[in-house]
């Protein structure tokens, strides 16, 4: 029975992101997993974080054969009906950081949510997902050098610092994704094969 709590489980991560994989090892070391990474591509169907993360874990895990996890996450700004959302990396790529904050240089009401969507399939097995979500505020500026994306731009509730501001190990005890990661981690602990 000894032998067992030091058992270790792999997951492969379907993502071509390294900071999540960054993110991903700093937060698995924990629960004794260890991850594979392949950068697969997945058709991103239409639909919310939870619908293209349940659809790409299970494309994934059937055409691979084995248990694999995909993250989908975006930033919701309140203010604009929880947009970007889906479109978070379409919206990055074409407007950057000084685009959001010159469409924000009226708002008020400056709320915001990071939330990540992690699905989980098997070959055999329907798609699990886990939801994650740091609410926070979008500043007013750039603020930081660590992280990725809008990282610079998001300060988390209860913090005056931006995630860009934050190092990876600091960020990674409460950041969306760690929540929505560490569900799947206390899930796959238990995970006995299908």
């Amino acid at each position: 029975m000894a032998k067992q709590s030091n058992l270790r489980r792999t997951i492969t991560f379907i993502t071509g992101n390294q900071h999540k994989v960054k993110e991903a090892r700093g937060i698995f070391q924990h629960f004794s997993i260890e991850v594979e990474h392949v950068a697969l591509g997945y058709p991103e169907i239409q639909g919310n974080l939870e619908d293209v993360s349940r659809y790409g874990a299970e494309y994934a895990a059937k055409r691979l054969k084995k248990p694999v996890i995909v993250e989908d996450a975006g930033l919701f700004i309140k203010d604009w009906g929880w947009f970007p959302g889906t479109y978070t990396s379409y919206v990055q790529d074409t407007l950057g950081n000084q685009g959001i904050l010159k469409l924000m240089e009226e708002v008020q009401d400056r709320y915001a949510e990071f939330r990540s969507v992690v699905g989980f399939a098997t070959p055999k097995t329907e798609p699990e997902i886990f939801l994650g979500v740091v609410k926070g505020q979008i500043a007013h500026e750039e603020r930081g050098k660590y992280g990725f994306a809008y990282d610079p731009l998001f300060i988390p509730e209860g913090y005056g610092e931006t995630f860009g501001e934050l190092k990876r190990e600091i960020k990674n005890q409460f950041s969306h994704r760690r929540r929505s990661l560490e569900k799947f981690a206390l899930r796959y602990k238990d995970y006995r094969g299908d």
